[in-house]
């Protein structure tokens, strides 16, 4: 069957969740899942080689245009996530945001979960500027209403109200971006024209609404707000679906534009920004959905790396390594896709359990939550990049591409030196970062009330955790199977880079993998069958030889990764309060610290309030005086007649 055909199909299920969302929950669900499923059918049949490309145009018009479709590799590799993730969320949803708990938002949550999802399905396949436009700003208002389902709290109103401002910064610059295009080339359709080098500056206007939309470090500012306060499921997608559209855009007009010399060392020297400081600001953090929201900066880089050398290759002509850093960015997209949206669900779990996100009150929830905290633990080795799971092998692929441009022995190689470097200490942070997670959260002893009283998530929250769970290890055990997906979407970037085969190393990686797993399931089962033979006794951990250690004796989340956070002090300007010991036995003591966001608070808002100034200035030059209003016509016409008699006499 053609893509084209079942995609459509897709689409037909997909939206009519739009007509049954307010009523019919169960069949909301069905016409959701089997969307996605069609979907992923369709994305597979070109990912897999058995259709080709599909491009269809209309033969009639839709306000004054025809209809432009194009289903190729690139757009296909990204369908392939919207569908897991979105059908895994739509059911994650069932079990977490239930209409009996929240009838009224419910309702509305599946509806725009279904234009969301039809809005991002149509980005992916639209060839005309404007029809890209429009599609991407229904998927942007989706997200808004999503993020505001729980609309009210005060600190839910402002982050999407952030999210909604930030999102049409970026619409704006993508307007001026499709127009000038348009303009140029004559026509609103879209397709490849690398040989119009006149268009080479245009990349800059996609940089940066691709970017905001990306939440590439600076432009990142509403990010972790809008993950933080959106309900999990919605903050799986966030992180998991939306935020690659902004990465779509720029492989997209990359592959489709020329860029202007540069362009590729500015895309990775932005992606090493982002993946370092966004793990410093995320160690950081003492609210575990916060936290996870600044390891989606961390990995935006992680991808942008990959597709910033893959263009500093295209443009010298070096196709050997730039392939793999491509392909390595590529298979990224996928893997934190799959491995974050179980982050956010295992901290869903967590927040549905507790009523809590701050790390500070948690603690001890292994022996409540098992799977859960088991589910969060594996998707926390796959975001450090730890075999056998798949972050480690996307990350392999960037590495291997970054080590053969070293030995290009020329500015490459300089600029791939620091790349290693600073994407190897990226991984260590990571790795440190969720320690403190898992051992804060999971571990230990329970520091409050509600932790004392959390209880494992039921079968509809923990089953797309599973499912998400068992992608990661599938990438990781076999990523073979998945190479000719990723070399497709590759060879669609860039026509030169077709039919490369996979490096030795991934093979050996996936027998290794192989061999991991089968020992880690072999030694779980003995110790689990010698601890029942034996029995085990209970006890607290990390008593440090206390005889009553209370939880307050734990490390806490900012203890934990104190020393670390010192070395970023200069970029997380940390706001501490403390009221120290002035004796032996203090009557009390008290120490906190918060980590702001530096951009936002220390950037943009002294910046806005400089603009409302001038502003509120401006205004009351605005009184209804008739003569005033002619004094300023009478000043205008004066200084323009000065400056056109001064340059008369030049």
């Amino acid at each position: 069957m053609s893509s084209g055909v079942v995609l459509v199909a897709a689409m037909l299920g997909l939206s009519a969740g739009l007509v049954v969302g307010n009523w019919l929950p169960r069949t909301w669900l069905a016409l959701t899942l089997g969307g996605c499923a069609l979907a992923l059918a369709a994305a597979v049949n070109v990912l897999g080689g058995f259709a080709p490309a599909w491009v269809w145009r209309s033969e009639f018009f839709v306000a004054g245009d025809v209809l432009c479709l194009r289903f190729d590799a690139v757009s296909a590799l990204f369908l392939a996530l919207v569908a897991v993730v979105g059908g895994a969320g739509a059911a994650y949803a069932h079990g977490y945001w239930p209409q009996r708990a929240h009838p009224a938002s419910a309702r509305q949550g599946r509806v725009w979960w279904s234009v969301l999802l039809v809005s991002l399905v149509a980005v992916l396949v639209s060839a005309h500027g404007l029809q890209f436009l429009v599609g991407w700003e229904l998927f942007t208002l989706a997200a808004f209403f999503l993020v505001t389902l729980d609309r009210r709290r005060a600190e839910v109103r402002a982050a999407g109200w952030l999210y909604l401002g930030a999102s049409h910064a970026a619409v704006l610059a993508l307007f001026a971006f499709f127009a000038i295009l348009a303009a140029r080339t004559g026509s609103w359709e879209l397709g490849p024209m690398r040989e119009r080098a006149e268009l080479a500056p245009l990349f800059w206007l996609a940089l940066f609404g691709f970017g905001v939309k990306a939440g590439l470090f600076p432009l990142h500012i509403w990010l972790p707000s809008a993950h933080a306060n959106a309900p999990s499921h919605v903050s799986a997608v966030l992180s998991g679906v939306t935020i690659k559209l902004g990465v779509y855009g720029l492989v997209r007009f990359t592959g489709w534009l020329p860029v202007p010399p540069g362009a590729g060392a500015v895309v990775a020297a932005l992606g090493i920004a982002s993946a370092v400081l966004g793990v410093a600001f995320a160690l950081g953090q003492h609210d575990l959905k916060r936290l996870l929201a600044y390891h989606s900066v961390e990995n935006i880089g992680i991808i942008l790396i990959g597709l910033g050398f893959a263009m500093v290759a295209a443009q010298q002509g070096n196709t050997a390594w730039g392939r793999l850093a491509l392909a390595g960015g590529l298979l990224h997209v996928w893997n934190h896709g799959l491995f974050k949206a179980l982050l956010f669900f295992g901290a869903g779990s967590v927040l549905h359990a507790t009523g809590t996100r701050e790390m500070s009150r948690l603690g001890g929830l292994w022996r409540a939550m098992p799977w859960t905290a088991s589910l969060f633990a594996l998707g926390a080795a796959a975001i450090s990049g730890l075999p056998p799971l798949n972050g480690f092998v996307s990350e392999w692929l960037v590495y291997l591409g970054l080590f053969d441009a070293v030995g290009s022995h020329d500015n490459t190689a300089l600029a791939s030196i620091p790349a290693v470097v600073l994407l190897a200490m990226t991984g260590a942070l990571a790795l440190a970062c969720f320690i403190k997670v898992c051992g804060v959260v999971f571990l230990g002893a329970p520091r409050s009330t509600a932790a004392e009283r959390a209880h494992e998530s039921g079968p509809w929250m923990r089953g797309p955790m599973v499912l998400l769970a068992a992608a990661c290890l599938a990438i990781g055990v076999a990523p073979v199977l998945f190479w000719p997906a990723v070399a497709r979407a590759v060879g669609e970037w860039n026509p030169a880079w077709n039919d490369f085969a996979p490096p030795p190393s991934l093979a050996v990686i996936s027998a290794c993998h192989a061999v991991l797993v089968v020992v880690a399931v072999v030694v779980v089962w003995l110790l689990r069958r010698q601890v029942a033979k034996n029995g085990a006794r209970r006890a607290v951990t990390w008593d440090c030889g206390y005889a009553a250690p209370t939880a307050r004796m734990q490390y806490t989340a900012g203890s934990f990764a104190g020393i670390i956070t010192e070395w970023f002090a200069w970029i997380l300007r940390p706001e501490r309060h403390e009221l120290r010991p002035e004796a032996v036995l203090p009557d009390a003591a008290e120490f906190s610290e918060h980590t702001p966001e530096t951009v936002l608070e220390h950037v943009v808002e002294p910046a806005g309030g400089v603009v409302m100034r001038v502003s509120s200035a401006v205004r009351r030059l605005q009184h209804g005086h008739l003569q005033s209003y002619l004094l300023y016509l009478l000043i205008g016409v004066a200084a323009l007649a000065a400056l056109v008699v001064s340059g008369g006499g030049q």
